[in-house]
């Protein structure tokens, strides 16, 4: 399945479309109102688990590479870790 655009929602409808959709999303299914207690952290969270740590892409204007990093926000990071603890105990 190819994503053609940058449409609002469109990776999240794709997605949730083949039995996939994102954690904490509640507009697409993401949400679960019961969960084990491994996957309990994801109810905290007030956004879907989304994050995209590299971004790259050849500039429209000048055709250089463009690359963007971001690391995992505190919130999303505090999920893997309760996670992970959990799945440890």
């Amino acid at each position: 399945m190819a994503i053609s655009t940058g449409r609002t929602h469109q990776i999240r409808v794709h997605l949730s479309a083949i039995g996939h959709p994102i954690v904490g999303d509640q507009t697409y299914g993401g949400v679960h109102r019961r969960v084990g207690d491994t996957l309990r952290a994801v109810m905290r969270l007030e956004r879907p688990f989304l994050h995209a740590c590299r971004l790259c892409f050849t500039h429209p204007a000048d055709g250089r590479r463009v690359e963007f990093d971001s690391p995992l926000p505190p919130e999303l990071e505090a999920v893997i870790d309760d996670i992970a603890a959990r799945e440890e105990a």
